[in-house]
């Protein structure tokens, strides 16, 4: 059986979220070639184009991506809205560009089809109509009313109607056949990768539950031989005491907890599935103070503020949650002078919940690859230890594998010190509760357990 989390809205998700780096990438390979092409045509083979309309939306482009290498992170995933904005500038962009020089006339025309066939690769098939139909529809503008084609002298060739007819719609065609082919292929690729961590986090369960089934039935013998002991010395003490002395009272508390302890071994040993209980789940203060036990012994306090409305968020005892979650705050008080700050908010929608330390925060250099694994360069050092920074890539996976938005950040002036929130919708954050009455005969491997 298929665990219950492979099939959650969250399970993959973040992998299937484009890189802002990719689109800034990407559009710079376009801008060096938009750039190359203007300059190449309007210098190189002398053919008149407006050169300076063409720069400036040339320009429009690089603006745009140096406001986001400015304001976002490298690692940065976009949510399909944004990327859906971004991936429509560059067909504005483009359709601008046909425009000023022969609209469908242009052999560069073709390029239109790069947007939709990243859309089709990495974003719902909604979002992937809305940019084929905003092409299509700034195609056929172009098509119909645009500046003259570049060329050299005064007599431009015109081509005809039904050439230009043509043109449009072959470009079309394109634009379905291969949106459509680029979905399919990735829509392949990402059933076949859910398939295996959906096979994987199975196999650990398995492992896992014959690991325990060992462990408990190894425990069982070994301590069924001292407890038949125990039990057969407090019977022959009951016999000998007295029904009204003193000991009489100890004698039977100790057959009833001899008794208790053979009860506990034989659900260990038989792995009946009780309902699941109060120890399956936790409220968001017990998770923050689960997270955080373990790094009280080191001397930083901790300072807890838990800002909201009743009632408090509760989800499902998740190890992984706990691990990530436990992984940061001890990055935190690594670097902390003083204090470490947790403070926890939530309203109907969300649940955040916000780590900060009062230490040298995280270096620039850091601060845009935070959470990648790897980080052995440059300044980078002094924050990471000289490590890899494989522990914070672990927890971060792993949050965002439960449903979770990280980011990571450096406390404002008069302040100092690194910042991580963590931000779920409060459905996702609640969603894996245990239903009254519902069966427990096969329990939901908590959220990158086995991954």
């Amino acid at each position: 059986m298929i665990p219950a989390d492979a099939t959650h809205p969250a399970f993959g998700r973040v992998n299937r979220q484009l890189r802002l780096d990719t689109l800034v990438r990407l559009r710079w390979l376009a801008i060096a070639g938009q750039s190359l092409a203007v300059a190449g045509v309007h210098f190189g083979l002398g053919y008149p184009l407006p050169f300076g309309w063409c720069f400036t939306a040339i320009a429009v482009s690089s603006w745009l991506n140096i406001a986001l290498r400015i304001r976002f992170p490298l690692n940065h995933r976009l949510q399909p809205g944004a990327a859906t904005a971004l991936l429509a500038f560059d067909i504005v962009q483009l359709s601008v560009l046909l425009y000023l020089t022969g609209g469908l006339q242009n052999p560069f025309s073709i390029l239109l089809l790069a947007p939709v066939m990243i859309s089709a690769t990495a974003l719902p098939p909604q979002r992937t109509l809305v940019l084929g139909g905003l092409a299509i529809a700034l195609a056929t503008l172009v098509s119909v009313t645009h500046w003259p084609l570049p060329w050299a002298g005064p007599d431009r060739p015109v081509l005809p109607l039904h050439y230009q007819l043509g043109s449009w719609v072959a470009l079309v065609l394109g634009l379905g056949f291969t949106g459509i082919y680029a979905w399919r292929v990735a829509k392949e690729a990402r059933d076949l990768s859910d398939a295996l961590a959906a096979t994987e986090l199975v196999l650990a369960r398995e492992q896992h539950l014959s690991q325990l089934d060992g462990l408990a039935a190894a425990a069982a013998h070994e301590l069924g031989t001292p407890l038949a002991t125990i039990a057969l010395v407090s019977k022959e003490l009951s016999r000998l005491a007295p029904p009204d002395g003193e000991m009489a009272e100890d004698i039977a508390l100790l057959r009833e907890q001899v008794e208790r302890c053979r009860g506990i071994l034989g659900k260990l040993t038989s792995l009946q599935d009780d309902e699941a209980g109060p120890l399956h789940q936790l409220s968001l203060r017990l998770l923050i103070e689960e997270a955080a036990g373990p790094q009280r012994p080191f001397g930083v306090p901790f300072e807890i503020a838990m800002i909201g409305e009743a009632p408090e968020p509760v989800c499902r005892r998740n190890p992984g949650m706990i691990y990530g979650l436990g992984n940061i705050v001890d990055n935190a008080v690594d670097f902390a002078r003083t204090a470490v700050t947790i403070t926890a908010e939530w309203n109907e929608d969300h649940v955040m919940l916000t780590i900060a330390d009062d230490g040298p925060g995280f270096p620039p250099d850091v601060l845009m690859r935070a959470g990648d694994p790897y980080l052995t360069h440059g300044a980078g050092e002094n924050r990471a230890g000289g490590g890899l920074g494989l522990g914070l890539f672990i927890a971060k996976t792993l949050l965002e594998r439960g449903g979770a938005v990280i980011e990571f950040s450096n406390r404002a002036e008069p302040a100092s010190g690194a910042c991580v929130r963590m931000t779920w919708m409060r459905a996702a954050f609640e969603a894996d509760l245990p239903r009254a009455g519902a069966s427990q005969a096969e329990p939901a491997i908590p959220h990158g357990v086995g991954s």
